[in-house]
């Protein structure tokens, strides 16, 4: 499967989106479709993601540890891996992110390796999952800049993404990938 990059801006400075990611059950209540289960140790970490995409529902549980933080480049690894007991999909990802300096924001690059297996394969060979991360990525950046913009800690803590409601992102990234293809054929 070809490699993911998405990348977004936060209106915080680098210091403050670093901190938030080294939060996570803060950075998981941000990603849609996920829910943390337990930490398991200082850096791994039980959870699942329920994704909806067309007619493919999919329940994913597995673990994720989080690898090579390092604070003076603002990089970080996440390997995850996890299957849907009842559809049969397996999936893993490393996914590698860089927070760097932005004006007066941060600017947030992420580049993830992501292997599909079962029905949900189908997706990857499409194309369309890289669209689909792209909504997925901005409903994160969403969330994270509503965390972090909230006034209290109590206004933080209610702010949370929702579930990936399939058919509505199936469609916006089914949209953006037929323009996308349009384009690309239309300078051919």
């Amino acid at each position: 499967m070809p490699q993911i990059v998405q990348g977004f801006s936060v209106a915080q400075p680098v210091e403050v989106v670093w901190k938030f990611f080294q939060d996570v059950p803060q950075v998981a209540a941000c990603m849609p479709g996920v829910e943390l289960l337990d930490s398991l140790s200082e850096d791994s970490y039980a959870g699942e993601m329920k994704v909806k995409l067309g007619p493919i529902n999919a329940q994913f549980e597995g673990r994720a540890v989080i690898e090579n933080l390092i604070e003076t480049s603002h990089t970080g690894t996440i390997s995850a891996k996890g299957a849907d007991r009842q559809g049969g999909s397996r999936a893993s990802a490393k996914v590698n992110y860089s927070l760097s300096t932005s004006g007066t924001g941060t600017k947030v690059e992420i580049v993830a390796d992501i292997t599909l297996q079962g029905a949900m394969a189908q997706f990857g060979r499409t194309g369309l999952i890289n669209e689909v991360s792209g909504q997925l990525a901005q409903e994160f950046a969403d969330c994270i800049e509503a965390k972090l913009g909230a006034t209290t800690p109590e206004a933080a803590a209610e702010v949370m993404a929702g579930e990936v409601k399939g058919f509505s992102v199936f469609l916006k990234g089914l949209w953006a990938w037929l323009k996308s293809a349009f384009r690309s054929k239309k300078t051919s």
